[in-house]
């Protein structure tokens, strides 16, 4: 199945497979070099629990390719909808992405580490940034064309995963600033985002300018747009929506400035208020109990 949003929504799930609500879900890490840019490597299919869903920003990239029906994504402020066929690659984004499904969809993908995407790619991450494009636009239409054919027909899931990890191992480039980058992002996720950006600069002995250059041509975002990501992804992950929330505990352990900043960020990266946001965690909860997506997707219907 094809779900952008359901991908990365699982990335913090072990590898294996999993089967709940009628959803397959097989993951494992790839192998070395791939293991250091690829948090894992996917097949999913099924039916989705909701015609759309919301995904929330994660630090993450991702890449699908798309075996089913089309599937369509709405980014950031965009008032419609976009189709894609063969699927999509995503950089970090800095505001939700809609996605809506085919009844029934089949997929494999790549949920990449932040820096991880950069040595697939023929053009910098920040022309992708809040714009997913389709696989065809970064490989090209014959390459995709036969990659499809190629896992369509693949023998089952461990095998299609296979199959797409060796054509990354093939495409696989040397880029220039990635262990810069790599190093920054990791002491940045090691923080959950807590790290002053001034720190990392000098540790690494380079101009914040030549930072956010670099990470704007690898990952999509700057490195203070990348720990404003993953603060509130931690933040998020803290929340136990079957229980009460204090929230003014969270938003000060989380080292919000107050309950305000707080609630703008929430906001600013879900279209959400805390509360409300919960209330559809809730929902979820009540209406698809153990699905294999309920860790990161919202309803959006």
């Amino acid at each position: 199945m094809d779900r952008s949003g359901e991908q990365v929504a699982t990335r913090s799930m072990p590898a294996g497979v999993r089967d709940t609500a009628g959803v397959e879900y097989v993951s494992r890490l790839p192998r070395p070099p791939l293991d250091g840019l690829i948090d894992d490597l996917y097949y999913l299919e099924g039916a989705s629990p909701y015609a759309r869903l919301t995904l929330p920003p994660m630090p993450g990239a991702f890449l699908i390719v798309n075996l089913g029906a089309p599937f369509r994504i709405r980014a950031g402020t965009d008032s419609q909808a976009a189709e894609y066929t063969d699927g999509c690659v995503v950089t970090p984004p800095t505001r939700a992405l809609e996605f809506g499904y085919p009844l029934w969809t089949r997929s494999v993908g790549v949920h990449f580490k932040p820096w991880g995407l950069a040595p697939f790619m023929p053009m910098p991450a920040a022309e992708l940034c809040d714009r997913p494009v389709t696989v065809e636009q970064v490989w090209g239409r014959p390459a995709m064309a036969e990659l499809r054919d190629r896992l369509a027909t693949a023998g089952g899931p461990h095998t299609m995963l296979t199959l797409l990890e060796e054509e990354l191992m093939r495409r696989l480039c040397e880029t220039d600033g990635l262990e810069l980058v790599r190093h920054t992002s990791s002491v940045i996720a090691a923080t959950s985002g807590a790290v002053p950006i001034g720190d990392l600069t000098l540790a690494a002995g380079v101009s914040s300018t030549h930072l956010a250059q670099r990470f704007k041509e690898l990952v999509g975002v700057t490195p203070k747009r990348l720990a404003r990501t993953h603060r509130f992804t931690a933040t998020v992950f803290a929340i136990d929506p079957a229980g009460p929330v204090d929230w003014s505990g969270l938003a000060g352990r989380a080292g919000y400035f107050d309950q305000a900043h707080f609630n703008h960020e929430f906001r600013a990266f879900t279209g959400l208020t805390p509360t409300k946001y919960v209330e559809v965690r809730r929902r979820f909860l009540s209406e698809h109990p153990g699905h294999v997506l309920d860790s990161w997707p919202l309803p959006a219907d």
